[in-house]
């Protein structure tokens, strides 16, 4: 664990009331139920979890890999910064005839004990706090010796990274010291934001298919009215028609750069578990 990562408290506030309306705005467990709902079993089976595991879900959204770890028998805990969330979650839960207890929580300060979790989770979720070392620090804090992290990250050079990329010009300015969420999905980097607090570490990038999206018109225009980093970039050049309409190009070329002729893409991940120290 880091002795330096240390945030002001009001820059902390400020990131953590921003990252919370900004993941209210449109409906991202569309997103997780249309577009990526494999990824959630995918995580659970990566880090073994089994029944009677006292589960942490890290920035859980709706419960992506929450729900799958209840199934496979867990205790679970879901948490987000964003409890508008957890409606859809619930919801999704109850369909799937198990018990997760949901939890307001920011990723840079779990209000968690230490050790006590077997296995803590986070799908493409904890990689958008966007201070790095601080939540990494709180997911070794708050997993048991002995215990798994298990993470999914979009990758820098895949499809949602470069989608991140190519937003970039056309959004407000990131609080000072954030840094981007695709490095999480550099595996180099994750090794050192863990550090010595973690052994055994086992990392692959992945592709993710996606047929979601029969056109990059189709994609993009999903994207702008369900998925809150699209929406924000948008709202951020609204009054600016000219500045909007090179971002609406900007998207439709990422995805004639991914779509096959039928319009289906990979959208690479880091899958990424260890073992705490």
């Amino acid at each position: 664990m880091s002795d330096t990562a240390v945030v002001p408290p009001d820059v902390l506030t400020a990131v953590r009331t921003k990252h919370r309306a900004l993941w209210a705005l449109g409906d991202y467990p569309a997103v997780a139920t249309e577009v990526i709902p494999a990824l959630g079993p995918i995580l659970v089976e990566a880090a073994g979890v089994r029944p009677g595991d006292h589960v942490l879900d890290v920035a859980a959204g709706s419960g992506n890999a929450a729900i799958p770890a209840a199934i496979a028998g867990a205790h679970v805990i879901a948490s987000d910064l964003t409890p508008e969330l957890f409606d859809a979650g619930r919801a999704a839960a109850a369909t799937s005839g198990t018990e997760i207890t949901w939890a307001e929580a920011d990723a840079h300060s779990l209000p968690f004990d230490d050790a006590a979790f077997d296995r803590v989770l986070s799908c493409v979720g904890v990689m958008f706090a966007p201070f790095h070392q601080v939540a990494a620090d709180e997911l070794l804090r708050v997993t048991r010796p002995g215990g798994t992290i298990g993470l999914i990250a979009w990758t820098p050079t895949g499809f949602i990274g470069q989608m991140f990329a190519a937003m970039k010009p056309f959004a407000p300015a990131p609080p000072p010291g954030a840094e981007p969420p695709p490095r999480w999905g550099d595996e180099a980097h994750v090794r050192a934001l863990l550090g010595d607090g973690v052994t055994d570490v086992r990392a692959e990038v992945r592709s993710l298919p996606v047929s979601r999206f029969a056109s990059g018109v189709e994609f993009r225009e999903f994207f702008k009215a369900v998925y809150g980093p699209t929406i924000a970039v948008y709202r951020n050049v609204a009054d600016d028609a000219g500045r909007t309409a090179v971002l609406d190009q900007a998207l439709l070329d990422l995805a004639a750069r991914f779509q096959d002729a039928d319009g289906a893409m990979g959208w690479d991940y880091l899958l990424l578990t260890a073992t705490r120290a």
